[in-house]
C-alpha cells in the first residue's frame, strides 16, 4: 500500500471513528443533568432493584402539586417517577408489594401522585422513555394503563424542613416483613412494602 493510500485509509477511518465515538460520550450517563440511580436489596435469595433517573430540584418552586400552581409533577397524573428512561424494578422471586403478589420479572416503574395516596404502577412495557417512545426526533405517549400488572396504594408523607431532599432518591429500608421501598424527593417520602410471596 502507497504512502498516500495510507493517508487516505486514516482519513476515512477517522472520519468515522470519530464521531462514533463522540456520540457514545455524550450519551453516557455521567454526563446527564439527572444521572442514573441504582438502589437494591435481597430479601432471602430474592434480589430486588430499581434503576431510575435522579433529578434534582435546582431553581424549581414546586416539585408536586397542582397544574395550577405550575408543579413539575402533576397530582392525578401518571409521572415516570425519575428522569429520562421510565424507571424499573427487577425481582428474582415472586414478591407481595403492598400485600398484592408481583411475579418474579422486570417492570417499568411509575406512578400517580395525589395529596396523601400515590399509586404506584408496575407495567409489562419495557424501554420505554419517561411514559412513552421517542423516535424520529417524535415522542409518542403509550396508554400504559392495558399492560399494568399491579397498581398499589401507598401513603405520601411529609419530611420535616431540614430532612428535605434536593435529588430524587429511591432506597430499600429493610422491616421485619421484608423491605420498605422508599422514594424521596424535597420533603416528600412514599413508602411501598415488599415481602417474598410465600
Amino acid at each position: 500500500m502507497s504512502f498516500g493510500s495510507k493517508i487516505v485509509l486514516a482519513a476515512v477511518t477517522a472520519a468515522v471513528v470519530v464521531p462514533l465515538a463522540a456520540s457514545a460520550q455524550d450519551l453516557h450517563p455521567s454526563r446527564r443533568p439527572s444521572p442514573m440511580g441504582m438502589a437494591r436489596t435481597m430479601l432471602g435469595d430474592a434480589y430486588v432493584r430499581v434503576v431510575y433517573g435522579r433529578p434534582y430540584k435546582r431553581d424549581r418552586k414546586t416539585i408536586f402539586g397542582t397544574k395550577e400552581s405550575g408543579a413539575v409533577v402533576v397530582y392525578g397524573e401518571r409521572w415516570r417517577t425519575g428522569a429520562n428512561e421510565a424507571s424499573e424494578l427487577t425481582v428474582t422471586r415472586d414478591v407481595l408489594v403492598g400485600g398484592q403478589k408481583l411475579p418474579a420479572g422486570t417492570y417499568s416503574l411509575s406512578t400517580t401522585p395525589a395529596p396523601g395516596t400515590w399509586k404506584v404502577h408496575f407495567n409489562s412495557k419495557l424501554g420505554l422513555d419517561g411514559l412513552g417512545t421517542f423516535a424520529n426526533n417524535t415522542f409518542t405517549p403509550v396508554d400504559l394503563a392495558p399492560t399494568d400488572v399491579l397498581t398499589v396504594s401507598a401513603p405520601e408523607t411529609q419530611l420535616p424542613e431540614d430532612k428535605e431532599v434536593d435529588q430524587l432518591t429511591f432506597e430499600f429500608e429493610k422491616t421485619g416483613g421484608g423491605a420498605d421501598m422508599v422514594l424521596r424527593w424535597i420533603r416528600t417520602e412514599v413508602r411501598v412494602p415488599i415481602a417474598l410471596a410465600k
